[in-house]
């Protein structure tokens, strides 16, 4: 039987015809169909995987909150003018509390109108990941297996329900993947420009964007030693121009940077060992299974770059860039998580999903059937509402469904797990003061993390639990959130260790002083939670 290629959907690639090796097919389409415009196909394309995917990503919006998002809540509740000064306790850049706080003005800071800003992002990266296919190959097959790809994505899926900078990280690190390759391996100089400002953005919205910035650095160095006369022509003059422009773009927020650095880091985490590939299989593509598909049939598109030796073409240029700004990025944010602080978490990897899921795109349509057989696997193993989303991140919520109608303005609230603050203050009443296992709390919508660590080694329970049960008057209750600690291997940082230590030294002194009786507890029916989870007793001084 003899196979064809459709035209239409994929065109040849940069002068390389489809190898006799692999198996071709046609797409079958009724004649009215054909006679339609092509971009009226395409649009119609991306209109049903843009319509599929807000479907998954939104089955769950309206879920509730874990620490993070309430402290990005906290943060972009206060000014535009104090968001900035508010950061410095906090770590991160400003660009996304900025963009948040725009956006609770006009829809309110309830858990679904702060999640479809999440999902917004993420559904941006589609029609974007189709240009950037197409841009690259010059073939529609490809550029719509990219932006399905970013439509069902593991990763998009799971943090677009998260009230968090990690879609807009992707998106900004897609705009950046897109603008590095037509800028530097096609010599479009306007598209140096759009890595510039892509990467000013990514730095202004999550410290990855260093790490993207060294790995898109390294990876012009292999391209300058592997391109031909054309493409290093005036090479080292633009990527300077890109990278100096991008710092200057970042020059306001230097000051603020400098100082998080010395006084903010990430005690709660642990330096990373060698389980980086696991990670991406999980974090990125979705899972094992998922990522075999995927990797094997990517595989096979690109073998024929590699069964016959011959000078290196754009399309396998492109294919290197992919590979190495993706694999000098995890290996500089590796790196630097053993040698200066850990930095190494899942939700970290936004900018090295768009190359990645370019790379495989591109490879997947490159694979004639197999490619397409993979394809659907790929849709119907992703597109399902329960594959990635969680549907309960903390069971906060359910404490203070129960215990808010027994407590009073004045009452004291002590957090037993520090970061956890701002979201008991997000879903407990108002007029209640706050304190946590480090001590008083002026300011419950963000988290301190300034010199957090040796703050909280020098509060002494016996010292500062005493002087706070003192500020409560007969009458008044105490609420004590507790974190459920019991999985001891996910408590071996020096930040967790010390709260489990703390938290069960703290319940110990307020649970034996006889000022104090025990008058609830909650929650009554604990659901299981995918993040974090608490206890809760509440007390009366007599």
């Amino acid at each position: 039987m003899t196979t064809t290629t459709e035209p239409t959907a994929n065109e040849p690639t940069a002068g390389e015809p489809t190898p006799a090796i692999i198996r071709e097919y046609r797409i079958w389409m009724p004649r009215w169909v054909r006679r339609l415009p092509t971009w009226s196909r395409v649009g119609a394309i991306l209109f049903l995987l843009l319509a599929a995917s807000v479907w998954v990503r939104s089955r769950y919006v309206g879920g509730q909150f874990w620490m993070d998002e309430a402290i990005a809540v906290g943060i972009s509740s206060h000014s535009l003018s104090a968001i900035p000064g508010v950061l410095r306790y906090d770590g991160s850049p400003p660009l996304y509390y900025l963009i948040l706080h725009i956006w609770m003005s006009w829809f309110g800071n309830g858990e679904a109108a702060t999640h479809w800003l999440s999902i917004l992002f993420a559904e941006l990266t589609v029609p974007i990941a189709y240009w950037g296919g197409l841009s690259f190959t010059r073939s529609r097959r490809a550029a719509l297996t990219c932006a399905t790809l970013f439509a069902f994505n593991g990763f998009l899926d799971y943090y677009a329900l998260e009230t968090r900078m990690y879609t807009l990280m992707a998106l900004f690190g897609l705009l950046a993947t897109i603008g590095f390759v037509r800028g530097f391996v096609f010599r479009e100089r306007k598209y140096v420009l759009l890595f510039a400002a892509s990467l000013a953005l990514m730095l202004y919205t999550h410290n990855w964007g260093l790490f993207f910035g060294a790995g898109s650095f390294l990876s012009l160095i292999v391209l300058y030693y592997t391109g031909d006369a054309e493409i290093r022509e005036n090479l080292v003059r633009d990527a300077l121009a890109a990278f100096v422009g991008a710092a200057i773009l970042f020059v306001p927020w230097i000051p603020n940077f400098f100082f998080q650095t010395v006084h903010t880091a990430a005690p709660w985490d642990t330096r990373p060992r060698f389980g980086v590939f696991v990670q991406i299989a999980l974090g990125i593509l979705g899972g094992g299974s998922i990522a075999v598909v995927m990797l094997l049939s990517a595989g096979v598109g690109y073998s024929p770059m590699f069964l016959k030796p011959r000078n290196m073409t754009r399309q396998t240029r492109v294919a290197l860039m992919l590979v190495t700004i993706a694999a000098f990025t995890l290996a500089t944010a590796w790196i630097a998580s053993q040698v200066i602080t850990p930095a190494w978490v899942v939700r970290y990897f936004a900018p090295v999903v768009p190359p990645i899921l370019l790379l495989l795109g591109i490879g997947i349509s490159r694979a004639g059937v197999i490619g397409a057989v993979a394809l659907i696997f790929i849709i119907c193993f992703m597109a399902r509402p329960s594959a990635f989303e969680p549907q309960y991140k903390s069971d906060m919520q359910d404490i203070a469904g129960e215990v808010k109608s027994d407590l009073h303005p004045g009452d004291l609230v002590i957090v037993g797990q520090p970061e956890q603050t701002p979201l008991a203050y997000y879903y407990l009443p108002g007029g209640l003061r706050f304190a946590n296992t480090i001590g008083a709390v002026k300011d419950p919508s963000y988290m301190n993390w300034v010199n957090a660590m040796k703050r909280y080694r020098a509060a002494d329970p016996s010292k500062v639990v005493p002087k706070l049960l003192n500020s409560v008057k007969p009458g008044q209750q105490v609420l004590f959130i507790r974190p459920l600690t019991e999985g001891v291997a996910n408590w071996e940082a020096p930040w967790t260790s010390l709260v489990r230590r703390r938290t069960a030294e703290w319940f110990q002194i307020i649970d034996k002083d006889k000022q104090f009786k025990e008058e609830a507890w909650a929650p009554h029916n604990y659901r299981g939670a995918c993040c974090i989870a608490d206890s809760a007793v509440l007390y009366v001084k007599k």
